[in-house]
């Protein structure tokens, strides 16, 4: 994706206000030519990078958000204060949910633990107080970016790529061993296939392929090189990082020596027989 494409939606998305949902109906709506899967990454990642940094202002203010929900509560208001609390400050649902459960709890003096939290946001039919309990299920749900529900549906998005990698690289007949024959043989840290006998793509030879079930900007290939990309290259040699969302395309280096990046599974793939010094171009 071009810069100034990226630029665009991005200025779409902090010029928006409301629920995230909203946000992707109106980015659908702007950016049509856009794959759609690809806005909702970009969305993602950007209340993803906003929640980071606001989390730590939310808890200082965590009291005062939980006085206006117990008064809006008092007061009788319609179901759905949360939500509305959320449209209106431009907090993550689930983030608000969290922080106002964790100070019911800690004002009733019950478990205030961040493991017996998550707990009781992912079943809200432990949480006691039956109203709060609503109001905290609301969130969950309308919250499609963060939180329990949105966690779910990313890994199982996360594991569908990785299957779907699998399926075309034994469609193609490469030999390849997957995370869990890695882990077996004591690595800590896998990519999604490592091939047994390398294959050439577009000229340039990889040993690895990992796949990214999202869009790939400057903050997640900056964190994905450091974490993971470069501890790859490292242990098996160069290889394949396929960024399925799309990427920018200031990402790929031209002199890039360490791994090529890509939107798709490769169609030009050179096959190499290890018992020759010949190789065959399929």
């Amino acid at each position: 994706m071009k810069q100034e494409i990226y630029e665009n939606i991005m200025t779409s998305i902090k010029q928006f206000k409301g629920m995230s949902k909203d946000c992707d109906k109106m980015l659908r709506e702007t950016f049509p030519h856009i794959p759609p899967d690809t806005l909702s990454s970009i969305l993602a990642l950007e209340i993803r990078r906003r929640m980071k940094f606001s989390h730590a202002k939310l808890c200082s203010q965590g009291t005062e958000y939980y006085e206006r929900y117990t008064e809006a509560i008092s007061n009788g208001e319609s179901i759905g204060v949360l939500v509305r609390m959320s449209e209106e400050t431009g907090l993550s649902p689930a983030l608000l949910a969290r922080i106002i459960l964790e100070n019911h709890c800690e004002q009733n003096k019950l478990t205030t633990s961040r493991s017996e939290i998550t707990k009781l946001l992912r079943d809200t039919t432990l949480i006691e107080d039956k109203d709060l309990a609503y109001e905290i299920y609301l969130c969950i749900i309308y919250d499609d970016q963060y939180g329990p529900i949105s966690d779910a549906v990313k890994h199982s998005i996360g594991q569908e790529y990785e299957v779907k990698l699998q399926n075309y690289v034994s469609e193609r007949n490469i030999a390849f061993l997957n995370e869990d024959h890695l882990r077996l043989r004591g690595y800590d840290k896998t990519p999604d296939i490592k091939l047994e006998v390398p294959v050439a793509v577009n000229g340039f030879v990889i040993n690895w392929i990992e796949s990214k079930a999202l869009f790939g900007n400057e903050d997640v290939h900056k964190k994905y090189i450091k974490e993971q990309f470069l501890s790859y290259w490292n242990r098996f040699g160069p290889g394949l990082v396929i960024y399925w969302f799309g990427f920018l395309d200031t990402l790929n280096q031209p002199n890039e020596k360490k791994f090529i990046i890509m939107d798709h599974f490769p169609e030009n793939i050179t096959y190499m027989d290890p018992k020759s010094v010949k190789s065959l171009s399929l």
